[in-house]
C-alpha cells in the first residue's frame, strides 16, 4: 500500500465543513443542556460533555486513518465487516446489558458500545459489493430478493433486542434500492401507504375507512366498466385493502408491545399519559415552543438545563437547539443537515464505480431517515422510537457509526477516477 503524502487530497470540503460544524454544534449544545452554570468546565470527563469530547477526539482518529487507508480495502473488507458486526449483534442478545428494556449494548465499565451503529455500516459495505457485482442489466427475482437478505438479518438481530427504532433505521435502505432500480415506484408507495392507512385505521373506525374505500371502487368500477382486467385489479385492491384495514386492529393489541402501543397514542393524541409516554412529547414541545423566533439565548433554556425533558442530551437534543437558538438557530441547524444530505446524493451521483455510488446512497439513506425521524418525534409528527440525531446526540456509538460512514465515502469519492 502506497503512502498516502496528503490525506485531504480531493477529498469534498463542503462535506467536511459540515461535518466538522455539525459535530461542534452538538457538542456545545450537550453542555448547555446539562449543566445549571458555567462554572463547569466543558472537558470535564466526569460528564457527558466532557465524554462527547473524547468521543470527538476518537472520530477525528477514525477520520484520519480512514483517510489514509487504500480506497480499495472497502470493497476487498465489505463481507468480512459485515459478518462480525453479524456475530457482534448475536452476541449482545446474550452478553449484552439491558439499558431502557432494550438489549442492545457492551459494557466495559463505565463504557457502553452498540453494535448496531456499526452494523449499519457494514450492511451498507455489504450491499455495494453485492450490487456492484451484479453483471446483468435485467435483475431477476433471485437478484433482486438478495438485497433484502442482506439488510433484513442484521434488521432482524436488532429486532430481537427489542430495538424497534434503529430496526426500522435499516429499512430506510429501501431508498437506496429505488435508486438502483431494485424497488418499483408502485411498491416504495405502497409501502408509504400501508403505513398512513395503518394510522388512519387507529383514529377513524375500520367501517368507515372500508366504506369509503367501497364508494371509491363502486365510483371508479363504473368509469372502467368496459375493462374486464382492471375491474378484476380493482375489486381484488378493494379485498386486499379490507383485509389489511381489518388486520391492524389485531396486530395493534397483540403484536405490538404495551410502551409502542403508547406511543402511537401519544401520536393520535398529543394530551394522552401525560405523566407518562406522553410527558417527553409534552415536555419537548414546550421547550422548542418557548424559543420564540431569536430563542433564550445559548445556555439560558430553562426546560432542558433543569431537566424537564428526559434524554435531553440525546434523542431530544434539537429541543435545546429549539429552546435557545429559537426558530432561527433551528432552521440554521435543519438547512446544514439539508445541505449534508443534498451534497451526498450529488456525490453519489457522479461516481464511475457502482460500488461507491451504492455506499453514498445507504450513507444518505441512513442520514435522512435519522434526521428526519428524530426532528419529528421532538415536535410530534412521528412516534418517539428513540433513534439519535447524527452528529448533535451525545453518544460515542453514534458518532463513531457516522464517522465511518461519511469518510469511507470521501475517500472512496476522492479516488473516483480510479475505482471502477
Amino acid at each position: 500500500m502506497k503512502p498516502q503524502l496528503n490525506i485531504f487530497k480531493n477529498i469534498d470540503k463542503t462535506v467536511l465543513f459540515l461535518f466538522l460544524a455539525l459535530v461542534l454544534m452538538g457538542w456545545f449544545n450537550i453542555y448547555a443542556a446539562e449543566v445549571t452554570d458555567d462554572r463547569h468546565s466543558i472537558f470535564d470527563l466526569n460528564q457527558n460533555y466532557g465524554k462527547q469530547f473524547v468521543f470527538i477526539l476518537t472520530s477525528l482518529v477514525i477520520a484520519t486513518t480512514i483517510l489514509m487507508l487504500d480506497a480499495k480495502v472497502f470493497p476487498t473488507f465489505s463481507w468480512i465487516l459485515y459478518g462480525f458486526f453479524l456475530v457482534m449483534l448475536v452476541g449482545v442478545l446474550f452478553f449484552g446489558t439491558e439499558i431502557n428494556a432494550t438489549k442492545a449494548w457492551f459494557r466495559f465499565g463505565s463504557f457502553a458500545i452498540q453494535p448496531s451503529e456499526f452494523a449499519k455500516y457494514a450492511t451498507a459495505l455489504a450491499l455495494a459489493s453485492y450490487i456492484s457485482q451484479v453483471k446483468s442489466r435485467t435483475i431477476d427475482f433471485p437478484t433482486r430478493i438478495k438485497p433484502f437478505i442482506i439488510l433484513g438479518v442484521p434488521a432482524f438481530l436488532v429486532f430481537l433486542q427489542k430495538d424497534m427504532g434503529t430496526t426500522l433505521v435499516f429499512a430506510s435502505l429501501s431508498l437506496m434500492l429505488f435508486r438502483e432500480g431494485y424497488i418499483g415506484f408502485r411498491l416504495l408507495i405502497t409501502g408509504f401507504l400501508a403505513i398512513a392507512l395503518f394510522v388512519l385505521t387507529l383514529i377513524i373506525n375500520e367501517f368507515i375507512i372500508i366504506g369509503a374505500m367501497a364508494a371509491i371502487t363502486f365510483f371508479t368500477a363504473f368509469i372502467i366498466r368496459k375493462k374486464k382486467t382492471e375491474l378484476v385489479q380493482l375489486v381484488a385492491l378493494f379485498v386486499l385493502l379490507s383485509g389489511y384495514v381489518y388486520s391492524v386492529d389485531y396486530a395493534y393489541e397483540n403484536l405490538l408491545e404495551p410502551h409502542q402501543k403508547l406511543r402511537i397514542e401519544v401520536l393520535i393524541d398529543e394530551n394522552a399519559d401525560l405523566r407518562g409516554a406522553g410527558y417527553n412529547l409534552h415536555q419537548s414541545k414546550i421547550a422548542i415552543g418557548s424559543g420564540g423566533f431569536w430563542g433564550k439565548g445559548y445556555m439560558q433554556g430553562t426546560q432542558t438545563k433543569f431537566n424537564f425533558v428526559p434524554e435531553q442530551a440525546t434523542d431530544f437534543i434539537f429541543c435545546t437547539v429549539g429552546e435557545e437558538w429559537g426558530f432561527l438557530g433551528s432552521i440554521v441547524v435543519i438547512a446544514l443537515f439539508l445541505w449534508l444530505l443534498i451534497r451526498l446524493v450529488i456525490l453519489a451521483e457522479r461516481q464511475r464505480s457502482v460500488f461507491t455510488r451504492v455506499f453514498g446512497y445507504c450513507v444518505a439513506s441512513l442520514m435522512f431517515f435519522h434526521f428526519t425521524v428524530n426532528i419529528g418525534m421532538t415536535i410530534g409528527l412521528v412516534p418517539v422510537i428513540g433513534i439519535p440525531l447524527p452528529f448533535l446526540s451525545y453518544g460515542g456509538s453514534s458518532l463513531w457509526g457516522f464517522t465511518l460512514m461519511i469518510f469511507t465515502f470521501l475517500k472512496l469519492d476522492s479516488k473516483r477516477l480510479e475505482m471502477l
